[in-house]
């Protein structure tokens, strides 16, 4: 009985998926690699503090720009030229970044790195639903997902190694290595476009700015993720200042357990969700996430940092998956395009708002409050998920939905 159901189950590691996992790994970690070197480095060239803030809010605005217009283009496109156009943008943009040391150029550069960004993921994101079979998409999109994961984690320690021995040509080298990978390997893929997409012409007088930047099937868990993304954004920005604070020199172990626990859960998640969907697995991530919060409020050790990790890699590192496949099983095929350029610009709006709001209560709270308020925010993506489930059981199932159905 088992072997009947294992052999019905659609494949999900083609050639192509794995190459789209391999490759988007590279994008990222090319990417990340640079990414705790750039403000030093702007501050090298004589950049006041509020040009130093503009590395990160001018690159967010750029991707968050972007992305409608890649995800209408996307309705009408073939995929693999607009994932290249994507990957060859970066690589070139890479490059660039050592030809110059005035303020204004290096910032320039660094909104046209944002566009190339937002375009990149989204077409990268939006191909990979496509090379999922729609009975594993939260498996799938699950370990998509650890490629982004795994690169953040390790390619910011390498560049800091890289950027202190060597320094910042150097690392502009070994990114754009990377870079070239996964040109290489995003270039060898047979993608899939949805015959629904193929047979649609690209009228520029149908676009619309709010059409294609929000789909409306998806836009309830799109929310949902902007509100969890701003809550983690006070770890983003002041986990470091943190540790320093609470005299911890390991902070890298807690994005390491993070990265560690979020790998190990994230097969169980998405099965769990292509079984049974997204309701109790959002509820009991954003529980684990809250419990992870309020310990590392309270963390002056090595060991409570590292359990406090564990539970936010198990929840926060699972929720996010789980929210994008959410978003992708509400829209139609052809608008997936869109509704992943609305998932991730849901996020980097979540993180950028959150930079600057904490880092405006942070002149009121110390940095363990802003943790323990961070997780009202989680309390809200319950309530909200509640309400949605009630709705949803109303409508469908209105006698025999329950929360594990």
């Amino acid at each position: 009985m088992s072997k009947h159901r294992v052999e019905e189950m659609p494949k999900l590691w083609t050639r192509s998926f794995t190459l789209l996992v391999i490759g988007n790994l590279f994008v990222f970690m090319s990417f990340q690699m640079l990414l705790p070197t750039l403000p030093p480095q702007i501050k090298a060239y004589g950049a006041t503090e509020l040009e130093v803030g503009l590395v990160t809010s001018l690159f967010c605005i750029a991707a968050v720009l972007i992305r409608p217009f890649i995800g209408f283009i996307l309705e009408s496109s073939k995929r693999k030229k607009l994932v290249l156009v994507g990957a060859l943008s970066l690589l070139a943009i890479t490059t660039l970044y050592s030809l110059t040391s005035a303020v204004v150029l290096f910032l320039f550069i660094r909104f046209i790195h944002g566009i190339a960004w937002g375009w990149s993921t989204t077409a990268n994101g939006t191909a990979a639903v496509e090379l999922v079979p729609e009975k594993r998409l939260g498996e799938g999109l699950g370990y998509f997902g650890l490629s982004m994961t795994i690169g953040m984690i390790i390619a910011p320690s390498l560049g800091i190694l890289l950027y202190q021995t060597l320094g910042f040509q150097e690392l502009v080298i070994g990114s754009t290595i990377l870079g070239t990978i996964a040109f290489l390997l995003l270039a060898s893929i047979s993608y899939s476009t949805p015959e629904s997409v193929l047979s649609k012409d690209r009228n520029w007088k149908e676009f619309s700015l709010l059409k294609s930047t929000i789909d409306r099937h998806g836009r309830f868990p799109a929310i949902i993720t902007l509100i969890a993304s701003f809550g983690y954004g006070s770890i983003v920005t002041f986990i470091l200042i943190f540790a320093v604070e609470r005299d911890i020199n390991e902070a890298f172990l807690f994005y390491l357990c993070n990265a560690v626990m979020a790998t190990i859960a994230r097969p169980f998640v998405g099965k769990r969700f292509d079984r049974k969907g997204p309701y109790l697995l959002v509820f009991v991530c954003s529980f684990l996430t809250i419990i992870g919060f309020f310990l590392l409020s309270y963390t002056y050790s090595v060991g409570l940092l590292i359990i406090s990790g564990l539970f936010i890699g198990a929840g926060f590192g699972s929720l996010m998956p789980i929210l994008q496949s959410w978003v992708l099983q509400k829209t139609p095929k052809e608008r997936r395009g869109v509704a992943n350029g609305m998932f991730y610009s849901s996020i980097d709006l979540g993180l950028g708002i959150s930079g600057i709001v904490f880092g405006f209560l942070s002149t009121f709270f110390s940095i363990g409050a802003l943790f323990q308020i961070s997780t009202i925010c989680f309390a809200v993506v319950m309530v909200l998920t509640w309400y949605d489930f009630r709705v949803t059981k109303k409508q469908v199932l209105p006698n025999k939905a329950s929360l594990t159905s």
